[in-house]
């Protein structure tokens, strides 16, 4: 499939998303006003643009040429897009954008169905939804995982919609969009953001470091901006590596600061 072919149905597919989630936060909006506020509205089409503008826009079209690109989009699509999706509770609020004869016909049996249940807990779990972010960061950047991407569209495709469903997974146990039970301490979550920089920071400081290029695409491409393929891939590995620790670390301190507040404090304690 031609790569424009190929945006102009990824960018369809995401306004019918985003027509389909703002019809439902109408209608909820109308039946429980305080149910989901217009910051989740304005969360989730944020995240829906921020994905276009990293896999559909014309700057998605220079990652064949730059992995500072490529690696650009992989952080937007996993550290902001997927959070920000997230956070405007998608799943209540698509299913009220749909039309509800439909819903109830074809769509509930299957959301009623056990095996569903099962296998959403089983995804939802903090050590999957874990293993599955930091997976496939390290698992695409195996040079020749990453050369498959780069040698088809479909595999370039495929590999988007890796790091997206991956970012969501990463991310759930984080934000536990509504109504999704919660499964991972609130003590815990620090600790889980900064166990998933490490293997991050070992890529990106490999990436940095490293006196060949990894990743012989790059060797034979344009070159923009008069960057050499090694310093490409130096740049790229220097922003992984100051991204995720912001990306992870900052919600990190914040839910720390948060859970020593002495109101949260207080709030455990009688909980006790």
């Amino acid at each position: 499939m031609p790569p424009a072919l190929q945006h102009i149905l990824i960018t369809l597919f995401l306004v019918g998303t985003a027509f389909v989630y703002v019809r439902g936060w109408i209608h909820l909006s109308r039946t429980l006003p305080n149910l989901i506020a217009r910051s989740r509205l304005a969360a989730f089409l944020g995240g829906l643009a921020l994905l276009w503008i990293a896999v559909a826009s014309p700057f998605a079209n220079l990652d064949d040429e730059l992995l500072i690109v490529h690696m650009l989009q992989h952080l937007l699509i996993m550290t902001v897009a997927a959070p920000l999706i997230l956070l405007g509770t998608p799943a209540v609020t698509l299913l009220h954008g749909l039309p509800q004869s439909f819903v109830r016909t074809s769509l509930g049996p299957v959301l009623r169905s056990k095996i569903l249940h099962w296998m959403g807990r089983c995804f939802t779990h903090p050590v999957i939804c874990w293993l599955a972010g930091t997976g496939a960061v390290l698992a695409w950047h195996i040079p020749r995982v990453f050369e498959l991407g780069m040698s088809s569209e479909v595999w370039h495709a495929v590999e988007h919609g890796c790091f997206l469903a991956a970012g969501l997974l990463f991310w759930w146990p984080i934000v536990q969009p509504w109504p999704s039970v919660a499964r991972l301490p609130q003590w815990s979550a620090p600790l889980y953001l900064f166990l998933a920089t490490l293997p991050c920071d070992a890529l990106s400081a490999f990436l940095t470091f490293c006196d060949r290029v990894v990743y012989p695409s790059y060797m034979s491409t344009d070159r923009l901006f008069d960057l050499s393929a090694l310093q490409d891939q130096q740049w790229a590995g220097t922003l992984m590596w100051v991204w995720v620790t912001f990306a992870y670390l900052a919600p990190a301190a914040s839910i720390t600061m948060r859970l020593l507040s002495p109101r949260m404090a207080k709030t455990v304690e009688y909980s006790r």
